[in-house]
């Protein structure tokens, strides 16, 4: 494939509004760069909910190990388009950089993971093996295109995934934080502020939770070598109708980023003991609610995946590649929950401006990480 059909391709994928939704019509336009392949590739679409479709292609044999190749399809909102000096979706280059939500996260990482299997069809290449593609929904707000196709059994066949996601090519995250976003809504009872002790305040029962989770959050200090330490944060307090008059509900809404050290199971039972606790005392009534959470992924530098990603990785870079931690969850926490024991890793092309006005990927990079993704799938299924 000629590398400005490379780049239409991302171009394309850019020009998709694919903001936390509209995800199938990334879905179908991936389906028909297969379909001169269509005896040659397994086509499926696994649907999440109305306009929103994850995308599987399976290539290769059935005999054999098979290699799971993962991007999600959504992107975050552009936000303020003013801070925007290139348009969000099109694909606009510049100086060898290509623009666009998504361009780094994670669309770019999408795109070449796509190419490599469409050269390797061109090619008609023997396969020791097959390659999966899992192009997921709704990473951005939940990885839960990636939860659907695991319960699913798409992941229980793999024995390695990638996950295409940017850490930039002379990096390769093996281990990452998991995440637990959750929720603690306070009930109490709105009367006059004159009157104050007839009520129940809601945001002082939550000043209350705040004090106590924050002192036993702290209290869990151990520290990883390479993630650091567990970090918790409460970053949404809202509660109250007007200044006078006592808040009759109240919601707080925290993050906390874990470690393999701290399983989620772990901070699950200090939260629930301690609304359990709080409850218990006269005027409390708390209830916790979870969002999306994810688990901490252990992983080791020396995994042959990681060995593997590294030794090709420097072929086709020319540079040494480290492996690293992530701080941020991704599909693979998803995955790994599925019935088959395997590594995995993230690895792709990308800049540090995901999220950010005028994201961006180094056009080079992205090119490499096609040629990449195909002869490290190729080593991974000969056993290499």
């Amino acid at each position: 494939m000629e590398n400005t059909e490379k780049i239409a391709i991302l171009q394309k994928l850019i020009q998709i509004q694919s903001v936390n939704g509209n995800e199938a019509a990334v879905a179908r336009y991936l389906a028909s760069l297969f379909e001169p392949y269509r005896e040659s590739a397994q086509v499926e679409f696994v649907t999440y909910s109305p306009g929103r479709d994850n995308l599987v292609v399976t290539i290769g044999h059935p005999n054999g190990k098979q290699l799971g190749l993962s991007g999600h399809e959504d992107v975050v909102d552009p936000g303020d388009l003013s801070q925007w000096h290139h348009d969000p979706f099109a694909g606009e280059i510049v100086d060898g950089q290509l623009y666009g939500r998504g361009a780094s996260d994670m669309k770019s990482g999408l795109a070449a993971i796509v190419i490599a299997m469409l050269e390797l069809l061109a090619d008609k290449t023997p396969l020791k093996g097959s390659i999966r593609l899992l192009a997921t929904v709704g990473e951005e707000t939940g990885e839960y295109g990636a939860a659907q196709l695991t319960k699913a059994g798409y992941a229980d066949q793999l024995a390695g995934l990638v996950i295409a996601e940017p850490t930039g090519l002379d990096k390769i995250a093996y281990t990452a934080r998991g995440v637990i976003d959750y929720h603690v809504d306070s009930i109490g009872k709105s009367v006059h502020s004159a009157q104050s002790t007839k009520g129940i305040n809601a945001i002082d029962n939550l000043i209350v939770f705040y004090n106590e989770i924050t002192a036993m959050m702290q209290g869990l200090d151990k520290i990883d070598p390479v993630l650091g330490g567990l970090l918790h944060n409460v970053d949404l307090i809202s509660g109250g109708e007007q200044i006078n008059t006592i808040p009759g509900k109240a919601r707080l809404s925290a993050n906390v980023r874990t470690i393999p050290a701290y399983p989620n199971q772990m901070i699950y039972d200090i939260l629930e003991k301690l609304v359990h606790r709080l409850n218990d005392r006269s005027g409390f009534q708390l209830k916790l609610s979870y969002s999306y959470p994810e688990e901490a992924i252990p992983g080791r530098p020396d995994a042959p995946l990681v060995k593997l990603a590294q030794k090709i990785g420097h072929r086709i870079i020319g540079n040494r590649v480290i492996p690293v931690g992530s701080g941020g969850a991704s599909d693979a926490s998803e995955f790994l929950q599925s019935k088959a024991r395997f590594s995995a890793i993230v690895y792709g092309p990308g800049t540090n401006t995901s999220h950010e006005a005028d994201e961006y990927v180094e056009i080079d990079e992205f090119l490499q990480a096609t040629v990449l993704y195909r002869k490290l799938a190729l080593a991974f299924l000969e056993g290499e």
